[in-house]
């Protein structure tokens, strides 16, 4: 079936849709926690990409990722990096903190790309830049203060910032291998992200604590969360422009604080709604002008 704009749309959706349901999963484990529950995750992530890549990349396959180089292996640890570092930052603060704090991803790449590409900035972007950072210090200011849990709320602020920094790195390898002529697979970059996250979680995992429920709801993650909306969104991604697939992804946002609230009672907190909703009014305003300006 040809992948129609339309389709592509209502597929990134569905990708931001099941990203989403992590925070309101992870707060339903009896058991695990920290390094393991990143092991589970990433191996039946793993497991379900094994599934998936061979009737995904049928032919040629073993010659594409031979050929791909060291850039497919820094894609690749970009991907463990962020599959560990989410999840690790959702056992340590708040559902609305991370997902927040990962929003921050576009801003990032834009700055990595700056240094990197020498990539020239618009004012536009610089604004975002700023309007953001003022959104992130309203949400966390009052929630750093001593005595209300700000050392937790630190440690899963720095661990979280890992992810957007890991998809700028991300990007920007991906973005210098396609300007010499060599495009980077995404799938199976994902599939080793989710290996190399695994192999180094598994040591600081054991001894494993997980009950039957656990490994079920984090193989769910595995599956559904994470190693099938990636394909969507690498699917989608051939079909929509960059800025729409920057604005769906902010979705992910919104359903994952609204389910975490919904399904395991975790109200953000007044600041972190008012500070959280200027980073995305940052990051939309900033795609829109983007895109308007291109289409100019």
């Amino acid at each position: 079936m040809p992948l129609t704009h339309a389709r592509a749309l209502l597929l990134m959706v569905l990708a931001t849709l099941l990203w989403s349901i992590a925070g309101v999963v992870t707060r339903q484990l009896q058991a695990a926690g920290g390094f393991e529950v990143t092991f589970w995750r990433s191996f039946f992530t793993l497991a379900a990409m094994a599934v998936l890549l061979p009737l995904l990349r049928r032919r040629g396959l073993a010659g594409r990722v031979r050929g791909a180089g060291w850039p497919l292996w820094v894609a690749g640890l970009c991907w463990s990096v962020m599959f560990t570092a989410f999840m690790l930052a959702l056992t340590l603060t708040s559902v609305a903190n991370v997902l927040v704090t990962m929003a921050l991803g576009p801003l990032f790449t834009a700055l990595v790309a700056r240094v990197a590409l020498g990539h020239r900035l618009a004012p536009r972007t610089w604004l975002a830049i700023v309007l953001a950072g003022a959104g992130i210090a309203w949400m966390y200011g009052p929630q750093l203060r001593l005595g209300d849990g700000g050392s937790g709320v630190l440690a899963g602020t720095l661990v979280a910032l890992c992810v957007p920094a890991a998809a700028s790195v991300n990007w920007t390898v991906a973005q210098r291998s396609h300007a010499a002529g060599h495009d980077i697979d995404l799938v199976p970059a994902v599939l080793l992200g989710a290996l190399l996250s695994s192999l180094y979680t598994l040591p600081l995992a054991l001894p494993f604590a997980a009950t039957p429920r656990d490994i079920a709801l984090l193989a769910l993650l595995g599956v559904v969360q994470l190693a099938i909306p990636c394909v969507l969104a690498v699917r989608s991604a051939r079909v929509l422009a960059a800025p729409e697939v920057s604005l769906l992804a902010l979705l992910e946002v919104i359903f994952g604080i609204a389910l975490a609230w919904l399904g395991a009672g975790e109200q953000p907190a007044p600041e972190v709604l008012a500070g959280g909703s200027l980073v995305i009014l940052a990051l939309v305003a900033n795609e829109l002008l983007g895109w308007r300006a291109r289409a100019g």
